[in-house]
């Protein structure tokens, strides 16, 4: 039987010019079968109106204001005054399905010592609803090597115990893009993810101000995050192993993009990189 203990959720939303998005958020947390305890949000440093759209519709949030300084500085911020046990993030330009935060309940009873949930999701582009392919899809259990490629949890569908952010650190403040894939990581190397295959989030493209659209060569920042995770020595030997491998691909990749686009330096750069992963590699 289901163990009925009480399971608390602050809810964590980074914010930067948001204004025109965040209320869809926000109404979605709110329309929760399984209340969250707490909503903050953190704007990071938004200059349009963010603040008075708060104040005069959702006074109960918890607003906390900071200088422009990045989403992971803003997550981190958020995480830092949370005050529940779990941790679920939002990002502003998604939305939550009523039963999202009820699920994860039931998950969490179900699955004691699993420190983090992650749920399927809907990708809406421009209103429309388009498919995913084959490699985002989204597992549960020991999923490392599954990670490797690219970001397969979404933070808007993630809850986290908050003893991980002690054990494992925050989200990487010096990475621009790409610092969930570096979190999720450092998580999925040592421990299991449960995964509710059920589309509880909505995730929403085809605005301007998207992240992914800009930020120019996302995979230099997944470059960078393996090879921080190969230098932290929290691997074991297979670990190593197939981190270094996806390092040599995304090196490769990169460094002829570089070529193409006439970036000489930069390209010899990371083709020394990938000759000393090929030695590593050779040599077992």
């Amino acid at each position: 039987m289901t163990q009925q203990i009480r399971i608390e959720f602050s809810v964590v939303i980074p914010s930067y010019n948001r204004a025109h998005l965040i209320s869809r958020a926000l109404n979605s947390i709110l329309m929760q079968s399984c209340a969250a305890r707490e909503i903050i949000v953190v704007d990071d440093g938004s200059s349009d109106g963010t603040a008075r759209l708060l104040h005069e519709n959702f006074p109960d949030v918890r607003y906390c204001y900071q200088r422009h300084a990045g989403v992971s500085a803003a997550r981190n911020h958020g995480i830092r005054k949370a005050q529940s046990q779990w941790v679920a993030l939002l990002d502003s330009d998604d939305a939550w399905l009523p039963a999202k935060l009820s699920a994860q309940a039931t998950a969490i009873r179900d699955n004691p010592t699993v420190r983090l949930i992650h749920t399927n999701e809907t990708w809406l582009r421009n209103g429309v609803q388009i498919q995913q392919k084959k490699h985002h899809q989204k597992f549960g259990g020991m999923i490392f090597e599954r990670c490797l490629p690219l970001c397969v949890i979404s933070p808007s569908s993630a809850v986290i115990r908050r003893d991980v952010f002690t054990d494992i650190g925050l989200f990487n403040e010096s990475l621009k893009a790409c610092e969930d894939y570096d979190f999720w990581l450092r998580y999925c190397a040592r421990e299991p993810v449960v995964f509710i295959d059920r589309p509880l989030v909505q995730k929403f493209g085809g605005h301007d101000d998207q992240l992914s659209r800009r930020t120019h060569a996302l995979d230099r920042y997944r470059i960078r995050s393996l090879t921080l995770l190969l230098d932290s020595g929290v691997l074991d030997a297979r670990q190593r192993r197939q981190a270094s491998a996806t390092l040599l691909d995304k090196t490769r990749i990169y460094k002829a993009g570089a070529l193409k686009r006439g970036r000489y330096r930069e390209a010899a750069q990371y083709a020394s990189l990938a000759a000393k992963l090929t030695t590593c590699l050779e040599q077992g």
